[in-house]
């Protein structure tokens, strides 16, 4: 048996392949097309124009479901881990749960409205894919806490911590530069700028915005490469259980004859 044929970490490990190669192949997509430029685009910029914006949107809803999907498994490990006197663990989790799936929707408003047509949208999905996926990810890094060592060991504590600390790194870095850059372009469509020109206004922090968005991606990536060793350990179960030994009923016999079948005529 190979290692990611193991329980269902194939999950989280689908997870993070898919994602990955939606970002990789609308990068090279987007550079081989001349849409973007080769030095660190935006990742929405890469699915802004077709063809490669509507690959892009349908790999991105995909990674969506397998998001909810490994939340939702990592949700029910919890409730079967945590003890059922400890509420508070329990609400942590349930509140975790809700933080992922809201993140996982903001992925599908940033695959179906791009930043090029209706940036408002746009703004709405990155929120929610980014902050509150990172709230998701501190959320899971405290209940690591609480859960170690009996549960958790402090060595995959202390690796949630770090990839929660870089993604809080990665998400005030964006934040702080995209603020500078649009101060310096005030009253330019920046939303619809996909080429830039090095020395020109606003290049630098344009930079460092989209290194810090690749930064972020990258972090979130890597936090869920950290369930691939919790779901090894789970086992998915089918049972099927007949209430008759039959698949469909058998026509019962007709309970009056009718007067032609009774020779009265």
């Amino acid at each position: 048996m190979w290692w990611f044929q193991e329980g269902l970490c194939a999950l989280p490990v689908a997870l993070v392949v898919w994602t990955s190669a939606t970002f990789i192949f609308a990068y090279i997509t987007a550079v081989v097309l001349r849409h973007v430029d080769p030095l660190v685009p935006y990742i929405s910029d890469t699915g802004s124009v077709a063809p490669e914006r509507c690959v892009f949107g349908i790999m991105l809803n995909v990674s969506a479901f397998l998001g909810v999907a490994t939340m939702y498994v990592r949700y029910k490990q919890l409730q079967a881990l945590i003890d059922n006197t400890d509420t508070r663990l329990h609400r942590l989790n349930g509140v975790g749960f809700v933080l992922g799936c809201g993140s996982c929707f903001g992925m599908c408003v940033v695959a179906n409205f791009q930043k090029t047509t209706l940036f408002a949208m746009h703004l709405v999905g990155a929120v929610l894919t980014f902050g509150v996926g990172a709230l998701y990810i501190f959320v899971q890094t405290i209940l690591s806490y609480y859960m170690q060592p009996h549960i958790h060991s402090k060595t995959m504590f202390w690796t949630r911590l770090s990839v929660g600390l870089w993604t809080l790194a990665s998400i005030i870095s964006m934040f702080v530069s995209s603020v500078i850059m649009y101060s310096i372009l005030a009253g330019v469509e920046v939303n619809k700028k996909l080429h830039w020109t090095p020395g020109e206004p606003g290049y630098t922090p344009h930079i460092i915005s989209t290194i810090s968005e690749w930064s972020l991606a990258l972090s979130f990536v890597s936090f869920f490469l950290t369930y691939i060793r919790d779901f090894k350990k789970i086992n998915l179960r089918a049972e099927a259980k007949l209430h008759s030994d039959h698949l469909y009923p058998t026509p019962r016999a007709p309970t009056e004859t009718s007067p032609l079948l009774a020779g009265s005529i």
